[in-house]
């Protein structure tokens, strides 16, 4: 389909209108004189990168995201709550949509790439997995504050379209990237992160039988080790897309991701110690052995 549309064709518009609506929504935010592409997401980078460091200290100083366990006396001021199926495929799918956007109205000349093929794959087979399957498969998660909803949201349409924008107009690898141990290394790490992750997700949903909300220890794979194991496999990943891909873009997601989440691994920790007399004390939080 990609290949038989063409940039004036009414098909190729509507398609592209995803990416179009987010580009020029950055734009509006972005300073004038970056004049290319590259640059504009060169920045937009940056700045992904001091959110995340803000985001860290914020958390870690004591604020807690309001969402899950920790969402049930929240202040009204968090906004209404939203079924947590429903916003966590509303909060993802971004993700897919503006990504099939890019990659519909892609370069033809980027697209040719082996490597842009395989880590644009790599990007989307999580979201997809994240926006249309998993929501769906989740066993008494607790609703989520509709502020919590859009902070993600928002997230994921930045760097959506920056990760999908990279791969299929701006950045071409060549063909020599492929066998580039750069690329092998953090395509394994991406796989094992995806393998944690899977196993940590499916874990945390057989403690609940279906219609319980209550909580358990999660034991088994890398709860052994961490109380985070999902965060854990998540941080993995991104930081294998990220010397995979060997870009700034690529970069600023993996620190964000660790910024955004080991904090809430370490609260989760905090919160299993005093919820449960017996949890084990030799876990860590999020990082084996460490921390």
């Amino acid at each position: 389909v990609r290949d038989r549309l063409q940039p004036g064709d009414f098909v190729y518009q509507l398609l592209g209108l995803p990416a179009t609506q987010t580009r020029t929504a950055l734009l509006a935010v972005i300073p004038k004189g970056l004049d290319t592409e590259e640059k504009q997401l060169a920045y937009v980078a940056t700045a992904m990168i001091y959110t995340g460091i803000a985001v860290f200290v914020i958390i870690m100083s004591g604020v807690r995201v309001v969402y899950g366990r920790y969402a049930t006396d929240c202040s009204w001021l968090w906004g209404f709550k939203i079924n947590a199926r429903i916003a966590w495929f509303l909060q993802e799918v971004p993700c897919v949509i503006i990504g099939m956007s890019n990659i519909l109205t892609a370069n033809h000349d980027v697209m040719q790439s082996t490597a842009n093929t395989i880590l644009l794959a790599l990007f989307m087979a999580h979201y997809v997995n994240r926006a249309l399957l998993y929501p769906w498969r989740t066993r008494g998660s607790k609703p989520t504050p509709l502020s919590v909803m859009l902070m993600a949201w928002l997230f994921c349409v930045v760097n959506g379209y920056m990760q999908t924008r990279m791969l299929t107009h701006v950045k071409k690898y060549e063909e020599s990237w492929f066998i580039d141990p750069r690329f092998g290394i953090g395509v394994t790490i991406f796989f094992c992160g995806m393998l944690i992750n899977f196993q940590s997700d499916d874990i945390l949903r057989r403690l609940r039988k279906p219609g319980e909300v209550g909580y358990k220890i999660p034991r088994g794979g890398m709860f052994r080790f961490v109380s985070g194991a999902n965060f854990l496999g998540e941080i993995i990943e991104w930081t294998g897309f990220a010397v995979a891909s060997w870009t700034l873009q690529s970069a600023a997601f993996a620190v964000f991701t660790f910024c955004n989440i080991a904090p809430r691994a370490y609260h989760h920790h905090l919160w299993y110690l005093s919820k449960f007399p017996d949890y084990p004390k030799r876990r860590k939080a999020v990082i084996p052995f460490i921390l």
